[in-house]
């Protein structure tokens, strides 16, 4: 750092200032500055404009560095450490008030053994400045120890499986797919529940879609096959984020074996999958809901419902390819294709043979839309009924779980009495 400081200050000496230069100028000091050190723009310009690497070069001419003093000795950081851990880790502002009040507490049962001298001194002269200082060190060692603790999982697998950012994904050659879980878990996570496996083309859009109970490998394989089928293409690569159903051994091995290249998105960066998670929203999430479900007739409903919601989507909803992206300014302007349904996509590619666009064609002359959304309220309402049946069923069992044994046996006396009337 020191190295840095002297070449950014002898840069701007020899070029007669930094302030002084027109913009052009300054920009070939920072251009060239940032080339050679590797740092960050914005962290040079930050560094010019307050002139701290001006500091280092006094502090090597032989002055030398101020540094404040603690007037607090090892024995009463051992107690702030011993108080940091009882109070839940806090900020030194936090930490402040809760001294002034707690300390004569946990002295009373014997939490914290210090005398009344230092006690005073912690409780009326300790700042919360001081108290971040006196913490930094352990702080750090806190982290270090933490992040050599932190149980990595397979990491030599997420070194086999490329990441791919969006920019980079093929968006014109049909068999791309991105792969994604949604679940069905209502308020509560616990217990198993119902995912949807949603997957889409980059190409055409063309969307599927299955219902799995629980993220076990072998229901997420066998849906996989059966929503592979149900496209009117062949797969090449599939992309995925990086949840545990589908970053495993058993997945990297079946696309192995099925000759698919597997890719993933970046951790937290849901623009990666960007498709796959619109198609959550403006299928699944619009058609199904947030409710909670959990049993296999529901999950049988929900195949049936996406059955009929595939060829609803894939032959008569119309999307909206983005053609370009341009930034002007602090804008970004896009420009969308016309309008076409992923069936007229599928149509329109050269990858497709003759053969399989005539049975395409075939299948969406013999297709009724009216009918397609008629089947798909039905099935809707099919499901809502069956999660309702399920809602006071649940509820008719917790009430009989809160019963005494001395309503039980009311209620038992009283069936016996009305069976003999």
């Amino acid at each position: 750092m020191k190295a840095r400081n002297q070449y950014l200050h002898a840069l701007i000496t020899e070029r007669g200032g930094y302030h002084l230069q027109n913009r052009k100028r300054r920009t070939e000091i920072l251009d060239e500055y940032c080339r050679v050190t590797g740092q960050n723009r914005k962290w040079a310009i930050q560094k010019i404009t307050s002139g701290s690497y001006v500091k280092t070069m006094r502090v090597e001419k032989g002055e030398e560095k101020r540094t404040r003093s603690s007037k607090y000795n090892g024995d009463v950081i051992v107690h702030l450490i011993r108080l940091w851990d009882i109070f839940d880790r806090p900020c030194g502002q936090r930490m402040v008030a809760q001294i002034r009040t707690e300390l004569d507490r946990l002295c009373r049962f014997g939490e914290i053994l210090i005398s009344s001298e230092m006690a005073d001194k912690l409780k009326t002269c300790i700042s919360s400045a001081e108290i971040d200082r006196s913490l930094a060190s352990h702080k750090e060692k806190e982290h270090v120890r933490a992040k050599y603790q932190r149980a990595k999982i397979h990491p030599l697998l997420y070194q086999k499986i490329p990441v791919r950012i969006s920019a980079d994904q093929d968006r014109k050659t049909v068999g791309n797919i991105q792969i994604d879980l949604v679940e069905h878990c209502g308020q509560k996570a616990e217990g198993e529940y119902i995912y949807t496996l949603s997957t889409t083309d980059l190409a055409t859009n063309w969307w599927q879609g299955g219902a799995v109970l629980t993220k076990g490998m072998r229901g997420i394989v066998r849906m996989l096959d059966a929503v592979r089928g149900a496209y009117p293409f062949h797969w090449k690569d599939i992309h995925s984020d990086n949840d545990s159903a589908f970053i495993n051994g058993h997945l990297y091995r079946y696309t192995q074996g099925s000759g698919l290249e597997f890719t993933r998105s970046r951790p937290y960066e849901k623009n990666d999958n960007c498709l796959v998670e619109q198609k959550n929203g403006r299928v699944v999430r619009r058609q199904i809901g947030y409710r909670r479900h959990d049993t296999l007739r529901e999950q049988t409903i929900l195949n049936e419902l996406y059955g009929l919601l595939g060829l609803y989507q894939n032959f008569f909803q119309p999307v909206m390819k983005l053609k370009e992206k341009e930034r002007i300014g602090s804008k970004i302007k896009r420009t969308l294709d016309t309008p076409q349904t992923p069936y007229q996509l599928v149509m329109k590619s050269l990858t497709i043979t003759r053969g399989d666009k005539a049975a395409l064609k075939d299948r969406y002359e013999s297709l009724n839309p009216a009918l397609l959304k008629r089947q798909i309220d039905e099935k809707r309402d099919e499901l809502y009924r069956a999660w309702k049946a399920k809602k006071q069923q649940t509820l008719k069992v917790e009430s009989l779980e809160e019963l005494t044994p001395v309503s039980v046996r009311f209620l038992i006396d009283s069936t016996e009495a009305v069976s003999v009337r």
